[in-house]
């Protein structure tokens, strides 16, 4: 059977299947569209929000240590006080609450303003001996984070927090003249190491301790005295020293002065001291000066039951590492130039004069980072725009953007980009972003200062998992991601 199509016809079909052939073009053009938008914008997705798993954000019972950088020379492991990897966990040795952890931070927060302005009261704590200050005078915060050192010959193991803003370097003492605190290892006993040597009252060392812990140092029977108080009102008071601290079996410093504390005080949480990272020429960073350069790096645990670690020397750069200058305008602690930030991509809008008119320090002993109010402001409610899908939950103490996620297993949260002096932009890390007290309570890692004039602080959550490396003589502070668990 033949069809025959007249010319007409022809004509007719013709138009059609082009008519046809058009519309499943626009139909396969749309369609291709449509995929590469949602693949643009899931690119976008992926670019400035993460997606992470909530337990990611939650303590666990079992210590998952970090092999990374702790094999290095100069390098001590940095664990989590109350975390599964600390050996207080074994003792009976009472974590603070949430709410005490941000009591203690802010009285660290106050007491650094405070060691910015003149305080000219004082009070005497061990009679004529020494005298400290009415007020906080210097910082220690909650002291989460500890190394173990050895001191003295033979070597005894002592953990001591770790903080870059103070100088001090002290340990408890016996025969703990007046009163020592409990703490987890044995008080250090001077009349046992062979390597010990007081400080007279005389030396020009013991005139140091006038700027490293603020206060005029005493003196007993030729022996300079040391006093310093921290803002939660603990102190320590007692002889200054030197002696042979060992931080790995490669390295050991000889002569290295420090507090043997016989009158201490306060909330210490079983650590035997502190280790002092600070700016002063009292601080171990000056101290090493010779051996070190100047240089140390450390990396904070993302949770309490993973390790980090603090390195000592310039072998703890690498190529990944983004600087930005220090503050010419803060010698006291270590201050940075925050120029601006981010929130999802979204650049907030704040003007540069907010920052400038605060100043911001980099700090290991800060919890949450505080920000002057008009900064926050632009922060939390950007943040809040983009978190509608989740339920919003009381405040925690300092925290006000809380969020009830019991009902998600997976969360996509924007990311937070700071933007510091000399071009360097850091992202920060989920785990620094949101602060968790329960899958029912998870908050924004943030807080407001109270005035914009207050300075600003870049505070250890948000430093966590961030390789973080301070190189005095070069006047920078640098930052790499993914330094540690």
């Amino acid at each position: 059977m033949r069809i025959i199509i007249e010319k007409g016809e022809m004509a007719s079909s013709s138009n059609s299947l082009t008519l046809l052939l058009s519309s499943c073009s626009l139909f396969f053009v749309l369609a291709f569209a449509r995929k590469e938008f949602a693949l643009v914008a899931s690119e976008e997705v992926a670019h400035h929000f993460h997606t992470i798993q909530l337990s990611s954000f939650l303590p666990s019972t079992i210590c998952n240590p970090s092999a990374t950088g702790v094999k290095k020379s100069g390098t001590l492991e940095v664990v989590h006080k109350h975390g599964p990897c600390s050996r207080f966990s074994k003792d009976n040795v009472k974590p603070l609450t949430v709410e005490e952890t941000f009591i203690h931070d802010q009285s660290r927060v106050d007491s650094i303003r405070n060691r910015l302005s003149i305080n000219t009261n004082s009070k005497d704590t061990l009679g004529s001996k020494v005298t400290l200050p009415a007020k906080s005078g210097s910082t220690i915060g909650s002291g989460n984070y500890i190394v173990t050192v050895g001191l003295g010959t033979p070597k005894k193991d002592l953990s001591l927090i770790f903080d870059t803003g103070s100088d001090l370097t002290w340990t408890q003492c016996q025969p703990c003249a007046r009163s020592c605190y409990s703490q987890k290892d044995p008080i250090f006993s001077p009349s046992l190491s062979t390597t010990y040597t007081n400080i007279s009252c005389s030396s020009n060392d013991c005139s140091d301790l006038t700027s490293a812990t603020g206060n005029t140092p005493g003196c007993s029977s030729s022996t300079c005295v040391y006093g310093i108080q921290y803002g939660d009102q603990s102190f320590s008071v007692g002889f200054f020293g030197k002696e042979k601290l060992t931080l790995t079996s490669q390295d050991e410093v000889n002569g290295f002065f420090f507090g043997c504390g016989q009158n201490n005080q306060g909330l210490f949480g079983g650590a035997a001291g502190l280790i002092g990272l600070g700016r002063d020429k009292l601080s171990i960073v000056s101290q090493t000066a010779n051996k070190y350069g100047q240089v140390f790096s450390y990396c904070l645990p993302s949770k309490s039951s993973s390790t980090g670690y603090l390195t000592f020397g310039s072998g703890s750069s690498t190529s990944n590492v983004k600087y930005t200058p220090l503050s010419t305008s803060q010698n006291t602690f270590y201050g940075l130039d925050l120029l601006g930030m981010s929130v999802g991509g979204t650049k907030l809008a704040i003007s540069s004069t907010v920052f400038q008119t605060s100043g911001i320090i980099i700090d290991s002993g800060t919890v949450i980072t505080r920000l002057p109010p008009t900064a926050y402001s632009a922060l939390k409610q950007t943040f809040r725009v983009q978190m509608t899908k989740y339920p919003l939950t009381k405040a925690l103490s300092i925290l006000d953007t809380c969020y009830d996620l019991s009902n998600f297993t997976t969360i996509t949260i924007p990311k937070i980009t700071m933007f510091w002096g000399g071009n360097t932009n850091v992202d920060i890390a989920p785990q620094g972003i949101l602060y968790a007290n329960g899958v029912q309570q998870v908050c924004l890692a943030f807080a407001p200062n109270g005035d914009d004039s207050d300075i600003g602080i870049f505070g250890n959550v948000q430093q966590r998992k961030m390789k973080v490396v301070y190189d005095v003589p070069g006047g920078k502070v640098g930052f790499a991601p993914g330094g540690c668990p």
